[in-house]
C-alpha cells in the first residue's frame, strides 16, 4: 500500500509509464529553460566568405518560385552564390518564372524516380560535374521558401566554424491563415529556439527539417551522390549523420516557409512525415543504439527520443487503462477494485489532460519568447492559437496509429502564398 493505493499491475503500469516519459524527456525541460534564459546563440564573425550553391526542387511552382530566388540573388554577402533550380516533372512555367528571377534551371523529366529526394540527387551531381569545386556546400531550400537578406551572411558564420552541416531557423509567412498554419508555426518556431539552437549550445548536434539546411559539398562528393530516399530525407540523413558522428549545427538565419491551411492537407503531409519516421526508426534502430550504449553519445539519445513514437506509447497507455476499466465494470469488482476503476477513469482523463497542458505551455513559452518572430496581420490568431496549439499535436494520436498499417506515397504539396520578404515582415505592421 502507498498513500492508500493498493499495489496491484495496473497501478505499476501507470507508474512505470509516467516514469519512463518523465525521465525519457527531462532534458527537453532543461532545453527550454536554457532557451529561456539563455536566448539565441550568437556567432563569431567568419575569417572568409565562403561559396554556397542553393539548390532547390520544385514540382509546379511557377506562382512562388521567383520570390525565393529573388531573395536569394539579392543577398547581402560578398562571397560567390549560385542558385539552381530543379524542375522536377514540371508542367507549368516553373523554369521560365526561375530564369527571369535569376537562377539557372534544369528541367527534369523522370517519372519513376520523381519527388525531392531524386530532383537533390540530380541537382547535387549536375554542379558537381559542371563547375567542379566552385561551390564548397549546397544549400536547400524547398521552392516556396524566402530567406532573410543576411541569411548567407549567418550560414557562413557557421560553416567557417568548420561545421560540414547546419540547418537553419524556420519561420512561417502565413501564421493567420488558419488555426493548422498558426500549430505548424510554433512548432517549427519552438523546434528553432528550444531544440536546435540550445543543441547549439550544448555542444551536441542539432537536426535538419524540411529545407534551411546546408551541407558540404565534401560530404555529397564523398557518397558519390544522394544515397536519401526515405519518406523523410531530411530526417534521415539528420540520423545518418548521427550514426556518423557527423554534428549538425545550427544558424540563427532566419527563412520562412509556406504551411498547410487545411485539416485534410496537414493529415496528408503528418502522415508522410510520420511514416517517413518509422522507416528511419527501423533502418538506423541498430546505429542509435550502438551510439548511446556503446559509444555514450547524447546526440543519439536525442535523435532516438526525436523519432521515436511517444504518441504510440500514450495510446498504448489509453488502451491498457480502458481494457482494465471495462473489464472492471463487466466483473463487478472481481477482475478490478472499485478504487482500481476510479484509478483508471483518473489516468485516462489525466493522459488527455497532462498532454494538452504540456503542449500549452509549450505553445505559450514559445509565443512569449519569439513573440517579435511572428508575422500575422490577425493579431487575434496568436492568442487564439495557445488553445488549439495542443489540438493540432493531440491529433498525432491517431496518424501514428494510421502510418503503422497505411501505405504512403509522396504527394507534392501546392504551393501558392506569393509574398516577398518585405510582405511578410510587415504583416505585424
Amino acid at each position: 500500500m502507498i498513500s492508500g493505493i493498493k499495489i496491484t499491475p495496473i497501478v505499476v503500469f501507470n507508474f512505470t509509464l509516467w516514469l519512463f516519459f518523465t525521465l525519457a524527456y527531462l532534458y527537453q525541460v532543461i532545453y527550454a529553460l536554457r532557451g529561456l534564459f539563455q536566448g539565441v546563440i550568437r556567432l563569431p564573425e567568419a575569417k572568409k566568405s565562403h561559396s554556397f550553391a542553393f539548390v532547390i526542387a520544385a514540382h509546379n511552382e511557377e506562382p512562388v518560385i521567383g520570390n525565393l530566388v529573388r531573395s536569394i540573388v539579392t543577398q547581402e554577402y560578398d562571397g560567390d552564390i549560385g542558385c539552381f533550380v530543379i524542375a522536377d516533372n514540371c508542367t507549368d512555367g516553373t523554369v521560365q518564372a526561375a530564369e527571369k528571377a535569376g537562377a539557372i534551371a534544369w528541367a527534369r523529366e523522370d517519372l519513376v524516380r520523381k519527388g525531392k529526394s531524386w530532383a537533390l540527387d540530380y541537382g547535387f551531381s549536375r554542379i558537381l560535374d559542371d563547375y567542379g569545386d566552385r561551390f564548397e556546400a549546397f544549400i536547400i531550400m524547398d521552392a516556396d521558401n524566402i530567406i532573410a537578406p543576411n541569411y548567407v551572411h549567418i550560414i557562413n558564420q557557421v560553416f567557417d566554424q568548420g561545421y560540414l552541416v547546419c540547418t537553419s531557423y524556420r519561420n512561417s509567412k502565413n501564421f493567420d491563415s488558419s488555426w493548422i498554419s498558426s500549430a505548424y508555426a510554433t512548432w517549427f518556431l519552438r523546434e528553432a529556439r528550444f531544440l536546435n539552437n540550445v543543441r547549439m549550445m550544448c555542444g551536441t548536434s542539432s537536426a535538419i527539417s524540411g529545407s534551411g539546411w546546408m551541407v558540404s559539398a565534401a560530404i555529397v562528393r564523398g557518397m558519390h551522390g544522394w544515397r536519401f530516399h526515405t519518406l523523410t530525407e531530411d530526417i534521415q540523413f539528420s540520423t545518418f549523420c548521427c550514426a556518423h558522428g557527423i554534428q549538425i549545427g545550427f544558424a540563427p538565419a532566419e527563412f520562412f516557409d509556406e504551411q498547410p491551411v487545411t485539416f485534410k492537407a496537414s493529415w496528408i503531409q503528418r502522415m508522410r512525415w510520420t511514416k517517413g519516421f518509422y522507416q528511419v526508426l527501423f533502418s538506423y534502430f541498430n546505429n542509435l543504439m550502438h551510439g548511446i550504449f556503446i559509444r555514450h553519445r547524447f546526440a543519439s539519445f536525442d535523435m532516438f527520443m526525436t523519432i521515436a513514437p511517444a504518441m504510440l506509447l500514450s495510446l498504448f497507455s489509453l488502451l491498457v487503462n480502458s481494457m482494465y476499466l471495462v473489464l472492471g465494470w463487466l466483473s463487478h469488482g472481481y477482475f478490478a477494485t472499485g478504487q482500481e476503476i476510479l484509478m483508471c477513469t483518473g489516468s485516462i482523463l489525466m493522459t488527455f489532460a497532462s498532454a494538452y497542458v504540456t503542449f500549452f505551455i509549450v505553445g505559450a513559452l514559445t509565443t512569449f519568447c519569439e513573440y517579435k518572430r511572428i508575422h500575422a496581420k490577425k493579431r487575434w490568431r496568436i492568442f487564439t492559437n495557445l488553445f488549439t496549439f495542443p489540438i493540432f499535436m493531440l491529433s498525432y494520436i491517431p496518424i501514428t496509429v494510421a502510418a503503422l498499417f497505411k501505405k504512403v506515397e509522396w504527394i507534392p504539396t501546392k504551393h501558392d502564398i506569393a509574398v516577398n520578404f518585405e510582405d511578410v515582415v510587415g504583416e505585424a505592421k
